[in-house]
């Protein structure tokens, strides 16, 4: 599940407040469809929130009713509304609901006074205490369903502050032997003026030094402002990654990096398009061998990227060495298919429909017309495996090998039994 920061205003992937990314699901059709927001009970779980808060927010927002199913942890937001809005919105609320307004810290807790009509925020890190804007309609609705274990009331502030005063004060005069020694401590002594602030330093060379030296794997798990960005830009950020690394040497790419970037940005599906615009000539049946294992870690055993490839192949052979390779569409067919790059589903698949969704319909119509050898060889060879897998009859018997050939001879040669009638008597003539 991804990862955002609470506050997304801050861009430091070491910022700890994390909270996992919305997800939306819209349901029905015409006037019965609705969002259905998966994940709402981990989101506020994070916020230490109830779930029914921000979904009830999303309503007041998009002025569209909610329902909300505790029991079956189902929140719900009637119309459709994509994910992304949705998160801009659940911006809003943790900024004016959950954030402190001194320190931009989410470690607030609600003290809720439904008889004055009144909503208090108070911060765990800083102490600083505010009343929350009355003004907007979810305050309302917190006033008549108030927290009941995310948040304290005047009565559990109060005990809580008694509590920890009468700890201060115990450990202050409460020596373990009558001399007032308390023992020795384990921790060196230093004077309180030299002690160093060991906070992380949030500064951008700060970070940046960080990143550099945590490994490849770890860079994958920490969360990236890339994925806030539109296909598009991420799909410009891998294609100059990979032309980077072919800058460096193209007889040594680290697929592994290539397929860890690919899975950073969410385009592993998408990536081959960039991969064969990069590594692919109009010598493309000399080259498939080459790159074959760099492809097949974004292929194998996966259609979704085996039919983008298959719209690689038309901008190579149609638009980018049509002269080349227009010809030779069939081989280029073969060898990809001999390759194991392209299933045999994929290929059938896009032979059966003329798409401009990659070229346009007319150079997409010559490819199809190229490439229909190729095609009639595939059907040819499908129905020979068939005709070849034919059930033949199979007996199965106990005797020994030499009784049964002995039967088939006599079958074959009968051999034939001499009879008394047959024999001649030399009187008869």
């Amino acid at each position: 599940m991804a990862m955002v920061n609470v506050n997304r205003k801050v861009t430091d992937q070491f910022y700890r407040y994390k909270m996992p990314k919305l997800i939306a699901k819209v349901e029905g059709k015409g006037n019965g469809i609705k969002t259905v927001i998966v994940n709402m009970a981990d989101v506020a779980k994070a916020l230490a929130r109830p779930p029914a808060y921000p979904t009830k927010f999303f309503g007041c927002e998009l002025g569209a009713q909610t329902q909300i199913d505790k029991k079956n942890d189902r929140y719900i937001v009637n119309g459709s509304h994509s994910g992304d809005k949705l998160q801009e919105i659940l911006d809003t609320f943790i900024e004016k609901f959950v954030l402190c307004e001194e320190c931009d810290n989410p470690e607030t807790t609600f003290s809720v006074q439904p008889k004055k009509e009144k909503i208090t925020s108070t911060c765990s890190a800083c102490g600083h205490s505010s009343v929350i804007d009355m003004q907007h309609r979810i305050a309302t609705f917190i006033l008549k369903n108030p927290p009941v274990d995310d948040s304290a009331t005047p009565q559990k502030l109060k005990k809580l502050q008694k509590e920890k005063g009468q700890q201060d004060n115990s450990g202050d005069s409460s020596p373990t032997e009558e001399s007032g020694f308390n023992g020795w401590s384990d921790e060196p002594y230093c004077e309180k003026s030299v002690i160093e602030d060991w906070g992380d330093d949030t500064s951008e060379e700060a970070v940046q030094q960080r990143m550099r030296t945590l490994g490849e794997g770890i860079k994958g798990l920490t969360y990236n402002n890339d994925l806030d960005k539109s296909v598009q830009e991420r799909f410009d950020i891998f294609f100059t990654f990979v032309k980077n690394k072919l800058v460096e040497g193209v007889d040594n790419l680290p697929d592994k990096e290539i397929l860890a970037e690919a899975e950073r940005l969410d385009l592993k599906d998408r990536a081959v398009l960039a991969l064969a615009e990069l590594l692919f000539n109009d010598k493309i049946i000399n080259q498939i061998p080459k790159y074959r294992i760099l492809f097949l870690r974004f292929m194998a055993n996966n259609h979704k990227a085996q039919k983008h490839f298959m719209g690689a192949f038309e901008i190579i052979v149609g638009q980018s060495y049509p002269e080349v390779l227009m010809p030779k569409v069939a081989h280029v067919l073969k060898a990809l298919y001999d390759n194991d790059l392209v299933d045999e589903e994929v290929i059938m698949d896009w032979a059966s429909k003329i798409s401009k969704k990659y070229v346009k319909k007319e150079v997409s119509t010559m490819i199809h017309a190229k490439a229909q050898p190729f095609i009639d060889w595939l059907q040819t060879a499908d129905e020979e495996s068939d005709e070849d897998n034919e059930e033949v009859e199979v007996v199965y018997t106990n005797r020994s090998e030499a009784a049964v050939l002995k039967d088939v001879a006599k079958v074959t040669h009968p051999v034939q039994e001499e009879s008394d009638d047959d024999d001649l008597d030399i009187d008869d003539i």
